[in-house]
C-alpha cells in the first residue's frame, strides 16, 4: 500500500532528498513547487519503504490505509497530482552534493525573524559554515507565522518548529527575543546591526494586508485577515473584531486564497471542536458567545481562478454540520441569503467584488458587485484577504509600491539599485506574500549560498566591534530579553496549561505575562 501526503504537508522536501525511487514531486527544482499547497507520492513508484514519513517535520505522511475519514480524499489527491502532470516522472537520480568553499574565520552573523524562513536560513548557516548566529524576534516566543498564522486547526504543520528548535540550542546560536529592530525606544536600529554583525538576514515576512479601497472599509467590523489571524493565534495586542450579540450571524471574506478560506473554517466551525486546539482563549469565547453561523467568500473572477490550493477546498468538505454552496454565475440571482443566517455553511460567490460597506458606527451591511447587478449583504464581520505587504523599517530602503525590501537575488539593495554589502531579506519580505514553507526554504538555502560566496569573496564589510559588544547593547537597550532557556520556560507554562483541558497547549495572550513566565521583567 503507498504512503500518501496530507493535508498539513509544509512542502518542506526534507522527504523527496530521502526518497530512494524519486517518488515525490513536484521537486524544488520542478515547476510547481512553491505554488503547489502539498508536495505528491506517485502511488505506482512508491516502494512502501516509509524514509519520507520519517523524515517528514510535521508527521504528514501515512500509508494509504490507514489514513483517518478526514484524509481518505488525500489518496486521489496524490494520485491525481500524476494524472494531470504525465511529463512528471518518478526514477533514480544522480546525487549532487554541495560544494563547500574555505570560510573566513570568526564570522558573526544575525538573523532577524524566526518564522520558516529564518529558521531554514539558520539551518543552513550551522550546516555550511562555522559562523557565530544571534537570532533575533520581536516577540519573546519563536515561530514567526508558523506560531501566528498557521490555522489551529492544523497543528502538525506547527511541529517544523521542532526541527528549528535544535537549532537554537546549537552553542554557535544565540537566541535574543523581544527585541524589535526599527528607531524606536528600546529597539535596535539596522545601522547598529550592521556595525556589529558581517552579515544579517532579514526574514521578518508580510504582515500587513492590502486595502480593498471602498467606502466603509473602515468601520468597525471591518478587518483585515492579517489582523484577524493573528487574534485567534493569540498575538500579544492584537484586537478581536466588534461582532454584535442582535447581527446577522453571517461573515464576508473577500478572497480566494488559503488564508481567506482559513478564516472561513475557523469561524463557522463548532466551537467544541476548535476548544481541542491552541485557538486562543479570548477567540473561543467570542466564537461561542456570536456564533457566526455563515461565511460568504467573495472572489472577483470565476472559480477556476481561485487562488486556493485543492486541498484546503476539498477540506471544508469535513466541517461537521457545515454545508458549501458554490455560485460561480457571472450574472443572476444569488443563493438565498436572508438577513440571518439560519445553518453553519460557507458560500463562494465567484465573479462578484465588493462595493461598498455601511452600518451605523458600526459594520452593518456589504454592498456587492455580479456582473451588472449590485447586491446587499447584511453582515457583523467584513474580512479583506486580497495580499499582504511587508512593514518599512526606518533606516532600511523599501519598495512602497510592490510592499518588499528591494533586492537582487536576497541581497539587499539601496535606492540607487546597488547592493548593501552584507544584508540580505528572505521570504515574502523579499519576494512578496507568494509560496509557502517549501518556497521559503528554497530561498533561504539559495540566499545562505550568496552569503557565502559573497564571504569567500570579500564582500561583506567585517565588523570591527567586539564579539560580546552587541550584548552589552541589548543589556543597556533593553533589559527583558529573552534567551534560549526562557523561551522553554514560556512554552512549558503554556503546554502545562493546555494538558488538563487536552489541548495541546494554551497560548499567552499578554506580553507580560510571557515575560514572567520567561522570568523576565517587563522595563
Amino acid at each position: 500500500m503507498p504512503f500518501v501526503i496530507t493535508q498539513s504537508c509544509c512542502s518542506d522536501a526534507g522527504c523527496v532528498s530521502v526518497c530512494p525511487v524519486n517518488c515525490i514531486h513536484p521537486t524544488p527544482e520542478e515547476r510547481g513547487f512553491g505554488t503547489s499547497d502539498i508536495l505528491h507520492i506517485d502511488p505506482e513508484a512508491c516502494i512502501d519503504c516509509g524514509a519520507c514519513a520519517d523524515a517528514c517535520p510535521v508527521n504528514a505522511i501515512f500509508p494509504a490505509d490507514n489514513l483517518g475519514e478526514r484524509d481518505k480524499i488525500f489518496v486521489d489527491i496524490n494520485a491525481d497530482y500524476y494524472k494531470n502532470n504525465p511529463d512528471i516522472s518518478s526514477g533514480w537520480n544522480d546525487i549532487v552534493y554541495p560544494e563547500i568553499p574555505r570560510l573566513p574565520k570568526g564570522l558573526r552573523v544575525a538573523v532577524v525573524g524566526t518564522g520558516p524562513s529564518g529558521g531554514y536560513a539558520l539551518r543552513t548557516l550551522l550546516h555550511r559554515t562555522r559562523a557565530q548566529v544571534t537570532v533575533i524576534d520581536k516577540l519573546p516566543t519563536p515561530g514567526g507565522l508558523v506560531r501566528a498564522g498557521v490555522a489551529p486547526d492544523h497543528p502538525s504543520t506547527k511541529d517544523v518548529m521542532r526541527t528549528f528548535d535544535l537549532l537554537y540550542r546549537d552553542p554557535h546560536v544565540t537566541m535574543a527575543t523581544n527585541v524589535e529592530v526599527g528607531d524606536g525606544e528600546g529597539q535596535v536600529t539596522p545601522a547598529e546591526l550592521a556595525e556589529h554583525f558581517d552579515a544579517v538576514f532579514y526574514a521578518i515576512g508580510a504582515s500587513a494586508s492590502r486595502r480593498l479601497g471602498i467606502d466603509g472599509e473602515d468601520l468597525a467590523g471591518s478587518v483585515a485577515a492579517s489582523d484577524l489571524v493573528a487574534w485567534y493565534n493569540a498575538v500579544p495586542g492584537a484586537d478581536g473584531p466588534p461582532i454584535p450579540d442582535d447581527g446577522s450571524g453571517r461573515a464576508v471574506v473577500v478572497g480566494t486564497g488559503n488564508v481567506a478560506l482559513d478564516i472561513a473554517r475557523i469561524l463557522v466551525s463548532p466551537p467544541d471542536l476548535l476548544a481541542r486546539t491552541d485557538i486562543a482563549d479570548r477567540a473561543l469565547e467570542l466564537l461561542r458567545h456570536q456564533n457566526i453561523r455563515e461565511v460568504i467568500i467573495l472572489g472577483r473572477r470565476g472559480q477556476d481562478t481561485a487562488a486556493y490550493t485543492d486541498a484546503e477546498y476539498r477540506a471544508l468538505s469535513v466541517i461537521p454540520g457545515v454545508t458549501v454552496v458554490v455560485h460561480d454565475e457571472a450574472d443572476g440571482p444569488l443563493p438565498d441569503l436572508g438577513s440571518h443566517a439560519e445553518q453553519r455553511r460557507i458560500v463562494f460567490l465567484f465573479n462578484t467584488s465588493p462595493v461598498a460597506a455601511t452600518g451605523n458606527g458600526r459594520l452593518q451591511s456589504v454592498t456587492v458587485r455580479t456582473g451588472e447587478r449590485d447586491h446587499e449583504i447584511a453582515a457583523d464581520l467584513l474580512v479583506r484577504s486580497i495580499g499582504h505587504r511587508a512593514t518599512p523599517i526606518p533606516g532600511l530602503p523599501f519598495d512602497e509600491e510592490k510592499g518588499v525590501f528591494p533586492n537582487i537575488d536576497g541581497r539587499l539593495v539601496d535606492d540607487e539599485g546597488a547592493v548593501i554589502p552584507g544584508s540580505y531579506v528572505l521570504g515574502w519580505a523579499g519576494r512578496g506574500a507568494t509560496g509557502g514553507i517549501g518556497a521559503n526554504k528554497k530561498q533561504a538555502i539559495s540566499t545562505v549560498e550568496r552569503f557565502i560566496d559573497d564571504a569567500v569573496n570579500d564582500r561583506l564589510a567585517r565588523s570591527t566591534a567586539e564579539p560580546d559588544a552587541f550584548d552589552a547593547l541589548l543589556r543597556r537597550r533593553n533589559r527583558a530579553v529573552v534567551g534560549y532557556r526562557g523561551m522553554r520556560k514560556i512554552d512549558r507554562r503554556e503546554v502545562a496549561a493546555g494538558t488538563p483541558q487536552g489541548r495541546p497547549r494554551v497560548k499567552f495572550t499578554e506580553l507580560g505575562d510571557m515575560l514572567s513566565a520567561a522570568g523576565r521583567r517587563r522595563r
